[in-house]
């Protein structure tokens, strides 16, 4: 199996691992509000709501410095890491069908500085990632998530292998989810639309000062 495209987000997953109660609503829009590093770690999912999957990294946040910025905003001066405060990761395996997902964010202390962001890294690098060849990567709708979004799904291998991306806006944080797959039909649209509903549903609660329980496929 390969997935040479995702080789990035393990990675920034191994570099992460080196160093309650009700929501008031289900809605991934709503009130905008500055993570602390501590709701960024909650933010990321665990194994618990991951149904069918199993945790390759333990979900992770951490202070952005100059490392990160590296790795979450890989284009020319770090552009879009600017004004943000915590970057967060977590990597899941699934096993029939074999596939491969990381969950990544970047809490900003603004949502304005999330706005300015979201384009530039957004056109700058993550659109790329569902294909080493960009013209055979398709947009993909993702529906009412966030206060903007975009996803691609193409294919991630050199063998025809398929690969996702999703970039959401929640308030103050951008969210990423990067899937790919050993088989093709191993990742479908709507598995790509689970996963990223999930992760703005749980960055809008934390947002909404409640604790993160937003589970896929609920």
């Amino acid at each position: 199996m390969r997935m040479h495209r995702w080789y990035a987000a393990t990675a920034v997953a191994l570099l992460l691992t080196g160093c309650g109660g009700a929501p008031e609503s289900d809605s991934t829009t709503g009130k905008a509000a500055a993570l602390t590093m501590e709701q960024v770690g909650q933010t990321l999912p665990d194994g618990e709501v991951m149904t069918g999957w199993k945790q390759s990294f333990q979900p992770t946040a951490v202070e952005m410095n100059r490392l990160y910025r590296s790795q979450a905003c890989p284009i020319k001066g770090n552009a879009g890491c600017k004004n943000s405060r915590f970057f967060g990761a977590a990597t899941f395996q699934r096993e029939n069908p074999s596939a491969s997902v990381t969950f990544q964010i970047v809490a900003y202390d603004s949502e304005q500085a999330a706005q300015s962001a979201y384009d530039v890294l957004w056109n700058g690098y993550y659109r790329n990632q569902a294909s080493p060849v960009r013209q055979r990567a398709k947009p993909l709708k993702l529906g009412p998530i966030g206060d903007e979004h975009d996803a691609r799904l193409g294919t991630a291998g050199f063998n025809g292998e398929p690969g996702a991306v999703t970039q959401t806006r929640v308030g103050t944080t951008l969210l990423w989810t990067m899937e790919s797959a050993a088989h093709k039909g191993d990742i479908d649209e709507d598995s790509v639309r689970d996963l990223a509903t999930m992760l703005a549903k749980r960055s809008q609660q934390a947002q909404n000062g409640n604790e993160p329980s937003a589970a896929l496929n609920d």
